[in-house]
């Protein structure tokens, strides 16, 4: 649904009292530049990609041999889709054949552990969010990593499959280490350092698998061309006869297949598919149909402050009952008692200016600050939309502005975007023995 850009005045917002928010506020973070979705450049002091670890923690940049094919756009430099081509000529058309037809997108760039032995998941249990002990060959599911406060350091999508547990994130994913030093370690330098004596191999191999994602309702008759079959339940999972696996997933869009594919068969990969009927797109395509989707992306939709509640990963990433993991208390404690103190919402913005703000600038309300503009992006029937973080008693048909400097926009909350008031069953178990 596309909300108006109405004018309706808010009631000035209540002190959030709530515990975790207290405890967030006394964070000190430090951050670095980078880039939104399809933007500029991030300030400095704001809440960049973690790509940005690339250059602090000495990665090298990435660069997919797909873009030395005819026809890709490349991201400006320092994009967070830097490396793999950003559209392949008509980004409107490539997001119009992911809602129509079916569309194959590069996203080599993100990296990929491999978690094998025989305590992998009890293990994996113990250090990650997601409740993984029961979690069958063929499945799939995602996952964070959360810091002692409950706060998000890195999400991951996982795949269990021939002894294996595949997780993929976002690269240049990071960490809070366990040891009193603090500080940020990468992801598998985190469980690396968690293994203690437990019977389990990490190891990265980004360097042997490249992700694409197959995105369309015709996704299933590319893959069966290109002899892929998997079952029609989300995060199902095969292994690939070459190596590598494919996993269905529930998001952007209504279909959706991730091919973990050998990186030196890449392009090869990449000329089945679009001989099968796949038309090439960029990440453009893919962070429209995400940002549309409701689905965060982390260091452009999340902060310092963000608990899984406040960006839809509880359920999804994120199990409320399940003990024993780093962060748990908070999120069994907003999830039972509480409410989180902010929420994301999508923002359809006013497109006439022909400016858009950056992930990053502040969301107002009258002379209040409420909130952070997120992905940016423009989506080929919705126009400029963006996800922010907004506090919790911002309501639809708010009179909002976003953007800072010369490039202030107004702003509306798509009220199909705002969660409902979910029951806190401790709350409600409280009032019932109170009578």
């Amino acid at each position: 649904m596309r909300a108006k850009l109405a004018r309706s005045p808010v009631d000035d917002e209540d002190r959030l009292e709530h515990a975790v928010a207290a405890k967030q506020s006394q964070i000190v973070y430090s951050q670095v530049g980078g880039f939104g979705v399809g933007q500029g450049p991030v300030e400095e002091g704001k809440h960049a990609h973690t790509d940005t670890v690339l250059t602090t923690m000495g990665f090298m940049p990435y660069r997919s041999p797909l873009l030395d094919l005819p026809g890709p756009i490349a991201a400006p430099d320092g994009h967070p889709e830097e490396g793999v081509p950003w559209h392949w000529g008509d980004p409107f058309a490539e997001q119009r054949t992911a809602t129509r037809g079916a569309v194959v997108i590069d996203r080599s760039h993100r990296e990929i552990l491999a978690v094998t032995g025989e305590e992998r998941l009890s293990w994996l249990h113990l250090v990650i969010s997601q409740h993984v002990t029961g979690l069958a060959e063929g499945t799939g599911t995602e996952a964070l990593v959360l810091d002692t406060h409950g706060r998000v350091d890195t999400h991951m999508v996982v795949a269990h499959a021939d002894g294996t547990v595949w997780l993929d994130s976002d690269r240049g994913a990071v960490a809070t280490s366990a040891f009193p030093s603090g500080g940020k370690q990468t992801l598998r330098e985190y469980l690396e350092a968690m293994k203690f004596w437990s019977k389990v191999d990490i190891r990265d191999v980004s360097g042997e698998l490249a992700l694409l994602t197959v995105l369309g309702p015709d996704a299933d008759r590319v893959l069966a061309a290109v002899d892929v079959s998997l079952s029609s339940d989300p995060y199902s999972v095969v292994s690939l006869p070459g190596g590598g696996f494919a996993r269905r997933m529930p998001w952007p869009g209504r279909n959706s297949v991730d091919l973990a594919v050998p990186r030196a068969e890449l392009a090869d990969w990449w000329r089945r598919l679009t001989d099968a009927g796949a038309r090439p797109a960029g990440s453009w395509a893919f962070d429209a149909l995400r940002v549309e989707s409701l689905r965060p992306r982390l260091g452009l939709d999340t902060d310092e402050r963000t608990i899984p509640h406040e960006v839809n990963w509880v359920d999804s990433a994120a199990h409320v009952a399940k003990g024993c993991y780093r962060g748990q208390e908070t999120v069994a404690k907003v999830h039972n008692v509480g409410r989180p103190p902010r929420y994301m919402a999508l923002l359809h913005l006013d497109g006439s200016p022909e400016i858009t703000p950056e992930t990053g600038d502040p969301v107002v309300l009258g002379e209040r600050t409420v909130g952070r503009v997120g992905s940016v992006v423009q989506h080929h029937e919705l126009g400029p939309i963006a996800l922010a973080l907004v506090k919790r008693s911002t309501q639809p048909g708010a009179e909002l502005l976003v953007g800072a400097e010369d490039r202030v926009v107004q702003a509306a909350i798509d009220p199909d975007s705002v969660p409902a008031e979910a029951p806190a069953p401790g709350r409600e178990a409280a009032q019932r023995l109170r009578g």
